[in-house]
């Protein structure tokens, strides 16, 4: 039988705003593997779960995935566990997980925003971490933005307890407190082998987020690249974006890594 690669597109209530972005992008690399010759299938992820059974009977050689709920990803690692190649990997995906990716991140040094991993059944923690400060963003602590409200930057403790009652009435069990870093705001978009730690060896594109007034803060581009190349190791990452906040002193913070971004 002849052999496929599956693309599977990333889930609607992961796209808010952003499902025909998302669309394009999967579109464009599936054009450039059938010009290769390649057989390309495109799915949903309800489509691959539904399916599932003959997927397994024939699994495709190649699976290129922008999806993020952990029963596709499951299946997807029941694959990768056969044999069958997935871009990117299930673990990388998993990775990105907010309550994995910010102790990983602080683990290997990168820097980071100061963050504070907390359950939403309480809020007790959130008035040690504010000390003081005008505010902090409040992040769900698993997937990126699905909603409007997933990313919040609140000013004082009733807010992040507003927030936590949220999380919790929808079934979030963590959230993510991180400090409002001053700096210029920027977005990278990159692809590179999973294993490379060095950034001369992979492609990234950076530019300046445009909803803000920028102090054009000087940094060096060579320090951004290698901080962007070892943040994508660090979660495994082989396709990847992400944001970083460039302070007053040319010193760079990663602010969040994700797979297949928009």
């Amino acid at each position: 039988m002849e052999q496929i690669a599956l693309g599977i597109f990333r889930e609607i209530q992961h796209s808010p705003d952003r499902e025909s972005d998302d669309y394009a992008i999967l579109r464009a690399a599936a054009s450039k593997l059938e010009s290769s010759g390649v057989t390309v299938l495109l799915k949903t992820p309800e489509e691959v779960l539904a399916g599932k059974e003959q997927f397994m009977r024939y699994p495709p050689a190649l699976v290129f995935a922008m999806c993020e709920r952990e029963n596709i990803l499951a299946l997807l690692s029941e694959w990768e566990s056969h044999g069958v190649k997935v871009v990117n990997s299930t673990r990388a995906v998993m990775n990105t997980y907010r309550y994995r990716m910010v102790p990983l991140l602080e683990k290997k040094q990168i820097p980071v925003p100061r963050s504070l991993l907390m359950s939403t059944d309480s809020a007790d923690g959130a008035a040690r971490f504010l000390d003081g400060q005008p505010g902090c963003w409040i992040k769900r602590g698993d997937v990126h933005n699905t909603q409007k409200g997933d990313v919040t930057l609140c000013s004082s403790l009733s807010e992040i307890e507003t927030r936590f009652k949220s999380f919790r009435e929808r079934g979030i069990s963590q959230a993510v407190l991180q400090e409002n870093a001053p700096g210029d705001l920027i977005k990278f978009y990159g692809v590179s082998a999973a294993k490379n730690q060095h950034y001369q060896d992979f492609w990234y594109k950076w530019f300046y987020h445009k909803e803000q007034q920028l102090k054009n803060h000087p940094f060096s581009e060579k320090d951004l690249a290698a901080l962007i190349s070892r943040a994508a190791h660090c979660v495994d990452l082989e396709i990847f974006g992400g944001d970083a906040i460039i302070g007053k002193s040319g010193s760079i913070k990663i602010i969040d890594v994700n797979a297949w971004p928009s």
